[in-house]
This record gives C-alpha cells, sequence and structure tokens, in this order.
C-alpha cells in the first residue's frame, strides 16, 4: 500500500471525454485528487461524485484537479456523468493498471463468492507529485469535505 510521502504512480488513463490524462499533466502547476471507487451509477459511488462535483469549485480555488478512477468504461462514465451532472473528471481505467499500481485491488466478497474489486481509496498528490494523504477504505458520506480539510494542510 502508498503511504504518504511516497512518489506517485505515473498512469495515463481516458477520460469519459476519451481525451488521455496523465500524472504529468498536474505536475509543477496544479495538485491532485485522485479517487478510486468501484464502479459507475451505485448508490455509495454516485453520492461520493455528486460530492465531490459539488466541491469542484473549491477544490480549483486551491489548484486542485479531480479525478475519479473506476474500471468502468469511457462511455459508461460519460453516461453517469451526464445522468447526474456530475462536473468532475473520470477516467477509466478498464484493465487495472492504475488501480494495481495504487494497491486499490483487494478481495471482496460479493454473493458469497470471493473476488477482486476496487477498495473505495483517495490520494492527495501535490504540484511535485508526491502523496501527501493515503486513504483506503473511505466512506463515501462526507469524504469529499474530508478530502478539502486534508487539502488546507497543503497551503
Amino acid at each position: 500500500m502508498l503511504q504518504a510521502q511516497d512518489k506517485a504512480p505515473d498512469f495515463e488513463l481516458p477520460t469519459s471525454d476519451m481525451s488521455m490524462v496523465r500524472l504529468s499533466d498536474f505536475a509543477g502547476d496544479r495538485n491532485l485528487v485522485l479517487y478510486f471507487y468501484p464502479r459507475d451509477d451505485t448508490p455509495g459511488c454516485t453520492m461520493e461524485a455528486m460530492e465531490f462535483s459539488e466541491l469542484a469549485d473549491e477544490f480549483a480555488a486551491r489548484d486542485t484537479v479531480i479525478l475519479g478512477v473506476s474500471r468502468d468504461t469511457c462511455i459508461s462514465h460519460a453516461a453517469f456523468r451526464d445522468k447526474y451532472g456530475l462536473t468532475i473528471e473520470l477516467v477509466a481505467d478498464v484493465d487495472g493498471e492504475a488501480c494495481e499500481a495504487y494497491g486499490v485491488m483487494q478481495k471482496k466478497m460479493v454473493n458469497g463468492e470471493e473476488r477482486m474489486g476496487i477498495q473505495r481509496s483517495t490520494f492527495i498528490i501535490d504540484k511535485e507529485g508526491i502523496i501527501r494523504h493515503a486513504l483506503y477504505g473511505v466512506t463515501p458520506k462526507g469524504h469529499a469535505r474530508e478530502v478539502l480539510a486534508l487539502l488546507e494542510e497543503l497551503s
């Protein structure tokens, strides 16, 4: 598992609009909140995405971009974004490479069957690409506000 002060693993992932985004896109310019969630259009994931969207202007005022990551496709992300009017960027990690690099793939029990899935996790990455906070197993309700408070510490 990644920890505070670790260098953030690089990634290159497609957005819901099919453009590519990389960790290096933010280097020296903006902080990044990279949050991993299990699945588009599920209750907890919707709540979390909506809360981040509601606070997007406050994050932007702190030179911070929010990226939501799941293993869903770009098409699924676009439908999810449009259905709920999300203003944050969603990126597709269909192959799970970023999920593996960030250590968010965990064994879960689903309908009595053990499978690998994304553990809801958030990483606050500073402008130099260093992880300042690594939060695993987060609860969606109120999480965006908690992340915003942690971001205040970077100022």
